[in-house]
């Protein structure tokens, strides 16, 4: 089959536990690091699948890659290729196909919980995962829902956590693709923004409590990764390429 394209923006977010699941599956995938100077397509044809993964700017920021990216992402959609963005990705697929992203009433930084919607679509994609579920964040921004689009997650700090567009295309404000290695990384980078926030939003933890049992909660958020990443992947063309 064609590769699927992987988007880094920032040099610690790249797709961690996801090239394992990629792999694992069998699925060839290539990567391209806008933060370190790669080009952006203009055509999303030769590609399988699209993915987007995280960032510490905002779509809403001049920067000449973004109308790019939006634009891949509206060909993805458009041709049924699959789209998968993670926080600052599922930020630009909002964009991208009509919504908006606006500040979020308050930062979120560290473990929470998410919980299903209830919405039938969700059944299929979130199907063996309990009604609520715990991820991890770092955002200080929200999306919205895109005309047309279907509301899967939802949280008590940030609403909008994750959107289905048809049946290929699911945008995420929390992050599933984490490692141990990338929460201790993000921690380290991050530091001044955890103590600027730190007992200001309710939703921000400290490093020493993202990092405590970070073994087991890193565990957990793998097997929530595997379901969604599993769903997602049925969508692709396996077509030799």
């Amino acid at each position: 089959m064609q590769s699927i394209l992987i988007f880094r923006f920032s040099q610690t977010e790249g797709p961690g536990y996801l090239v394992r699941f990629l792999d694992r599956e069998g699925l060839p995938w290539i990567q391209r690091n806008v933060d370190a100077g790669d080009d952006v397509p203009p055509s999303i044809n030769g590609y399988a699948g699209l993915i987007l993964m995280g960032g510490p700017m905002s779509v809403n920021d001049d920067l000449p890659w973004i109308p790019k990216v939006l634009d891949l992402i509206r060909q993805a959609v458009a041709r049924d290729v699959p789209v998968l963005g993670h926080c600052l990705g599922g930020q630009l697929m909002s964009r991208a196909l009509g919504g908006t992203v606006s500040r979020n009433p308050v930062k979120e930084i560290g473990w929470g919980t998410v919980r299903r919607t209830g919405d039938a679509a969700g059944e299929d994609w979130l199907a063996g995962l309990p009604v609520e579920i715990e991820v991890f964040q770092w955002h200080g921004e929200t999306f919205s829902l895109p005309p047309g689009a279907r509301h899967l997650l939802t949280g008590d700090y940030c609403k909008n956590q994750a959107f289905l567009m048809g049946d290929r295309h699911l945008g995420l404000q929390c992050h599933v693709e984490m490692t141990e290695t990338m929460i201790r990384a993000w921690c380290e980078t991050g530091a001044g923004e955890i103590r600027d926030h730190l007992g200001i939003s309710p939703a921000v933890q400290s490093a020493a409590s993202m990092q405590e049992n970070a073994g087991k909660q890193v565990e957990r958020l793998h097997q929530v990764a595997d379901a969604l990443y599993r769903r997602w992947a049925s969508g692709l063309d396996r077509a030799a390429g």
